[in-house]
């Protein structure tokens, strides 16, 4: 057998075209040589409110489910299931083999391809109705789970917050939210599945304490310039033989997306946040000035029309009501 990965599958035609229909019933793709067999199963299932797709010869699709069997002329069973495993469009698909090999080799070597049950032949509609029921339900629940699982990071990324996860002890990053990956080149110089050694170090001298004890880690901070990397452990997320998945949630913490946040909060100008945000800093109105490249007289033109927005009078008011905003925002930020 060949060691090199077998090309992906495409979507075929008649595929393609039911989806663009619209068309809402799973779709299910049956494999097999014998015309008895596929007529037996074609009508069950049609009556049972499936799509049916049929192939003799390891047609390629992307259904929701694929009967298929074990043992046809050129290409087998065993290797469309693993073309089909080998391409991430369509390794989800639960694969159900026929075959009328009862053989103990031969049915492990239909599950270590890919399959997740299999039927023996002769054919009997009803049982395999009942397989494909109890592997569809499983299917749509993975689907969902991973479209929430995708919506929840997608929304941590809108709020400035990347997520990542981590197993150990390998260290592999397994996933990441687009914000994280970004952050963690710029700031790590790393790409998945590669985890920074500075993070993977903290990871694995904290989570023996937040496993056992459940005691919440220090956070990691990398900093980097007048910017910095603030990364917290959140949850273990998964546990099985190989190891444990840990969820990170990370923000980065800079000038620029501070006075961005007062901006956005305090419904205040660009230029109006950053004079607020050097007031904080302690800074006079000729300091502030000169950083933002104005004069005095400016600087504080803007700072009036800040009292008037925050409804205060004073600076120091008007520094009080920014910090109370930024401490809300960015609790990590060193004021």
């Amino acid at each position: 057998m060949s060691s090199t990965t077998p090309p992906p599958m495409e979507a075929s035609p008649l595929a393609r075209t039911l989806r663009d229909q619209g068309v809402n019933s799973d779709l299910v793709l049956i494999v097999d040589d014998v015309p008895d067999n596929l007529a037996v199963l074609h009508d069950a299932l049609d009556e049972s409110g499936y799509t049916v797709l049929l192939a003799t010869n390891g047609e390629q699709a992307r259904p929701d489910i694929v009967l298929l069997d074990a043992m046809m002329p050129g290409i087998d069973g065993f290797e469309v299931a693993r073309r089909l495993k080998a391409d991430a469009a369509t390794a989800h698909i639960p694969i159900v083999f026929m075959t009328g090999l009862t053989e103990t080799e031969h049915l492990v070597a239909a599950l270590e391809a890919g399959g997740v049950d299999y039927v023996t032949k002769p054919i009997k509609p009803k049982e395999v109705l009942a397989r494909m029921n109890v592997h569809l339900q499983g299917a749509r629940r993975a689907r969902q789970d991973a479209r929430q699982a995708g919506q929840a990071r997608n929304a941590l990324d809108a709020f400035g917050y990347a997520s990542i996860t981590v197993r150990l002890p390998d260290g592999r990053l397994i996933w990441q939210t687009a914000l994280a990956r970004d952050l963690l080149q710029r700031y790590c110089e790393t790409r998945a599945p590669e985890t920074p050694p500075a993070v993977l170090e903290w990871l694995l001298r904290h989570t023996p304490d937040a496993r056992q004890r459940g005691i919440e880690p220090p956070a990691l901070s990398i900093v980097q310039g007048a910017s910095s990397l603030t990364l917290r452990l959140h949850q273990q997320t998964g546990h099985d033989d190989d190891g444990d998945e840990w969820m990170i949630i990370m923000r980065e913490v800079s000038d620029t997306a501070v006075i961005e946040a007062m901006s956005l909060s305090l419904k205040l100008t660009a230029r109006e946040a950053e004079v607020l945000y050097w007031v904080v800093k302690g800074k006079t109105n000729k300091d502030i000035g000169e950083i933002l490249g104005s004069s005095p007289a400016t600087a504080k033109k803007h700072l009036e029309r800040v009292y008037v927005k925050l409804g205060v009078e004073t600076r120091t008011a008007a520094a009080g009501v920014a910090i109370k905003r930024i401490r809300e925002l960015q609790p990590q930020f060193e004021i």
